[in-house]
């Protein structure tokens, strides 16, 4: 073993979320692929235990749990985890004393968005690196004084891979940021660019996700639905079928309605990406992605590309993606086709449907050459300057 990387991440908080999961999943095998011993830190309170009815319940019948310990066993991690209920109440897995030794001998903690509060911990830590997933958000916050997600740790990744560029509107904070697209398990996301699919432009997204939109120097950076409804008709502007499995409520029914006429169909997200099983399935039996970003990052040109798309193009499905800047950093055109205006979504989609073998092929290409786990996550590594056992 190359030696021990910590990972905090919130998985058991959100048991049946098949693409949450995958996001953990993608680093904790990554790295483990190229020899590093991997151990995973969650945490749970009484208050997020529910069963599968999403009701209230004990921690040891919870949803929450059987969740976790599926999705460690089945990927080879039941070895590898520390889950930590109430503060220590009761730790599943690796117990809190070993925690605290293998967290003195690490190279690194990866704490994803500041997961892990946990000060014990940290502390045992020679280097906290905080993971940004989700960029602008906690830049914002902390440039208008509404929060601070990033004291205590020494450096800082993200997968907006524009921050600091001139024309990107993320503050950097004053801090120094390395940037990294997300990886992608390949062996994990075989390529499906000749097998069948239904026919359908897909994706699995939220319509408003857990933060509300953000004032900073005069304009309002928002969310997905923002986007969204600049291309309500690109069904009928391109004579194409999509299905969107959208975490949308009930309570939201104008633009329910208003997908509904403009020819979206909708299908239940809580079945298609239940687990990471079925979420990958679901992805491998679409024709291609139709991805539509929030607000945030196509207004501040982050360069933020998502690691839902990467299971499209590694299982050779092309993707039709909201331009966020990424085409900075790669190629686009085959096998990945950006778009600002409805217009362009619909060329993308009609270029996609006209030569579908190449745009397919074209994507499992890109996944192989610019994501692939063991290029990127090497690449993170040579950026940490800690040492791996590949060289790129």
């Amino acid at each position: 073993m190359a030696g021990t990387i910590l990972i905090a991440g919130s998985l058991a908080q959100r048991p049946g979320q098949g693409g949450h999961t995958w996001v953990f999943l993608q680093y904790l095998l990554g790295f483990r692929r190229l020899g590093w011993d991997v151990l995973f830190l969650d945490w749970l309170s009484p208050a997020m235990c529910v069963d599968e009815t999403g009701a209230p319940c004990a921690f040891q019948d919870s949803a929450n749990l059987r969740y976790f310990q599926r999705v460690m066993t089945a990927f080879g991690l039941d070895a590898a985890f520390s889950l930590d209920y109430n503060q220590g109440e009761q730790v599943v897995g690796i117990p809190r004393s070993a925690v605290l030794e293998r967290a003195q001998d690490a190279a690194f903690l990866l704490n994803v968005m500041g997961f892990l509060q946990d000060e014990e911990i940290l502390d045992a830590v020679s280097r906290r690196v905080f993971l940004d997933i989700d960029p602008g958000f906690g830049q914002m916050w902390y440039a208008l004084g509404l929060g601070d997600l990033f004291h205590g740790h020494d450096t800082f990744v993200t997968i907006g891979e524009r921050i600091g560029q001139v024309d990107c509107a993320i503050p950097t904070c004053g801090l120094d940021w390395l940037t990294t697209p997300p990886p992608v398990v390949l062996d994990l996301w075989p390529s499906a660019a000749d097998a069948p699919h239904h026919g359908q432009f897909t994706s699995i997204a939220s319509w408003r996700g857990p933060f509300g939109p953000i004032e900073y120097r005069g304009c309002t950076y928002g969310l997905r639905v923002h986007e969204f409804r600049k291309f309500l008709l690109l069904p009928q502007a391109s004579n194409a079928p999509f299905e969107l499995a959208l975490a949308i409520h009930p309570a939201e029914e104008k633009d329910l309605a208003a997908l509904a006429a403009h020819g979206w169909h909708l299908t239940d997200p809580a079945a298609a990406a239940a687990d990471p099983w079925k979420y990958r399935a679901y992805i491998q039996a679409s024709m291609a992605e139709f991805m539509v970003a929030k607000n945030m990052y196509v207004q501040a040109r982050s360069g933020w590309f998502s690691d839902r798309s990467l299971c499209y193009l590694a299982s050779g499905r092309p993707v039709v993606a909201q331009d966020t800047g990424f085409g900075d950093r790669y190629p686009t055109g085959e096998g990945l086709l950006p778009f600002s205006t409805l217009e362009e979504a619909a060329d993308g989609v009609e270029a996609v449907r006209r030569d579908y073998r190449r745009h397919a092929h074209a994507a499992r290409r890109l996944a192989e050459t610019y994501f692939d786990s063991d290029l990127v996550l090497t690449r993170l590594l040579n950026a940490l300057r800690v040492g791996t056992t590949l060289t790129v």
